[in-house]
């Protein structure tokens, strides 16, 4: 065969080669078009920003939440992990992808001998040398008397030297699959596409963090406000305890009376000692999410009202937002892999073609390497069909095909996953300010009505059982009340996360971009 064979039929096979991996089709149908936004889900405000824009760096308003994020964002192990896990699945795809083209290697020998058919071997069937000085006779196809050169190998005996020398040196390739039915290509393509899900499981795991650290945080200040609440209800509970035990000493008041105000004393005291165990309970699980001890100066003093982000509320969105999710698009890249090994199945069953190649040059002299003359090639292409196998390739298309269809059930549930989360958040949100409104009258009201028997017991009119429920009263709320705001930082943040917030003006080149 010829070199110019062998390029026309590589061009032919290229120019020949064909998909069959079946056709990518997103699956549909698998969540309302749009949003809930009717009953306890709030209207949508017209002029409110859209969240899924805003980089959470201007999300979050507070500074010293701002640096705590930053330094999770740079610490954090499983973040690294994630980060890992894309430098070992782009390793995979470029070594995946190597297959698409063939392997070339260069190759020199050198062969000294002073054996014939060790010389022949050299050569490997090329070029013979027969030798004779003298009065000796050569032998070969070139004939004669002295030196010739031939296609065989000669052998000549007289007085000069019996040692050979070749030289050789060549390029070429071994066993390279010619992709006539893109069993190469759909597995480069899977192994691309499993690297694109895997950047898509990072983002995912970064904002996942990003929300984590903040929910943590505002944790660690709602518990501190709790914790204050406690300490300032526990001196008024001291007070009316010693009150009432130095009225039942007199008299004045019953054991009963003494022994419900300590009661309550001693529940103050538990609060106490269990939100002080709470709280370096947060500050561990702030560390760990954040991967580093976190400063004193970074850690909040209190929740108050709650308001560490902006109070972003989306507008008129459809579920089509949720597609952007990184989750969503980690399961959805996961699917068109699958889509793509079933192509390779596919192809395994059809004729497998495959070529080695060498070119090269051989001499009998080191400086003749490339003197005209000395140029050798080899082509040996082979094409191999599958005849009985006992049904593995057969077998090998049904489990990529039952791997496909899991796939496309991952990606469903991964939308109806998206699309409860992103409802849920927005049904609390709908209600939220309503009960953080509630909490706060509640706890004037609380106020209000402890203030009135106070004023009656110390006037005779009531007994100091209805103030003690009055306390009571009042404590419980304040703590409800600090809950309700915490309830309503937290859905903010779970309404940033689950729909797909914290990557804009932080890393805008997404996945979505990227597609």
């Amino acid at each position: 065969m010829t070199s110019k064979s062998v390029l026309v039929l590589l061009a032919a096979t290229a120019l020949a080669g064909c998909d069959l991996a079946p056709k990518y089709v997103r699956p549909v149908g698998a969540v309302p078009a749009a949003l809930p936004a009717q009953g306890v889900y709030p209207a949508a405000a017209t002029d409110a920003p859209d969240i899924t824009k805003i980089g959470w760096r201007a999300f979050f308003t507070d500074d010293r939440l701002r640096g705590i994020i930053a330094l999770g964002l740079e610490n954090n192990r499983d973040l690294r992990v994630a980060a890992a896990n894309v430098l070992q699945a782009r390793a995979q795809y470029r070594v995946q992808r190597a297959d698409l083209l063939p392997t070339v290697r260069l190759s020199g020998s050198a062969t000294y001998t002073n054996n014939i058919q060790g010389a022949a071997g050299a050569v490997g069937g090329g070029t013979g040398v027969g030798t004779g000085t003298g009065t000796g006779t050569g032998t070969g196809t070139g004939g004669g008397t002295g030196t010739g050169v031939g296609a065989g190998v000669g052998a000549g005996a007289g007085t000069g030297s019996s040692d050979l020398e070749f030289y050789s040196l060549n390029a070429g390739v071994s066993a390279y699959e010619v992709d006539l039915f893109g069993r190469v290509r759909n597995l480069t393509r899977a192994a691309q596409e499993q690297y694109f899900a895997t950047e898509e499981a990072q983002r995912a795991t970064r904002i996942s963090l990003i929300a984590e650290i903040a929910t943590a945080w505002m944790t660690l200040a709602s518990d501190q406000d709790q914790l204050r609440i406690s300490q300032e209800s526990l001196k008024s509970f001291e007070q009316s305890l010693e009150l009432t035990r130095a009225q039942f000493r007199i008299g004045v008041a019953s054991e009963l009376e003494a022994r419900q105000a300590e009661s309550v004393y001693q529940g103050a005291r538990n609060d106490i000692a269990v939100l002080r165990t709470r709280l370096a309970q947060d500050k561990n699980a702030l560390d760990l999410l954040v991967g580093a001890p976190v400063a004193p100066a970074m850690l909040p003093d209190g929740l108050g009202t709650g308001d560490v982000a902006l109070q972003a509320l989306p507008a008129g969105l459809s579920s089509d937002v949720l597609l952007r999710r990184p989750d969503v698009l980690q399961a959805e890249h996961q699917l068109i892999a699958q889509n793509a090994n079933i192509g390779a199945a596919r192809a395994a069953l059809f004729p497998n073609i495959s070529l080695t190649a060498t070119v090269g040059t051989i001499s009998t002299a080191l400086s003749g390497l490339f003197s005209g003359g000395s140029f050798t090639y080899t082509a040996a292409p082979s094409i191999g069909l599958p005849i009985f196998d006992g049904g593995r390739l057969r077998g090998n298309l049904r489990a990529a095909e039952a791997q496909q269809q899991a796939a496309v059930s991952t990606y469903e549930k991964a939308v109806q996953t998206a699309f409860r989360e992103v409802a849920d958040a927005l049904a609390q949100r709908g209600t939220i300010d309503e009960q953080v409104s509630a909490q706060t009258a509640r706890v004037d009201a609380a106020a209000a009505a402890l203030r009135i028997s106070d004023a009656r017991y110390r006037a005779g009119v009531e007994s100091f059982l209805t103030t003690l429920d009055s306390q009571r009263t009042a404590y419980s709320a304040q703590q409800q009340l600090v809950t309700t705001r915490l309830s309503k930082a937290n859905n903010l943040v779970e309404l940033y996360r689950s729909l797909g917030g914290g990557l804009a003006g932080d890393d805008p080149a997404g996945g979505a971009a990227r597609r």
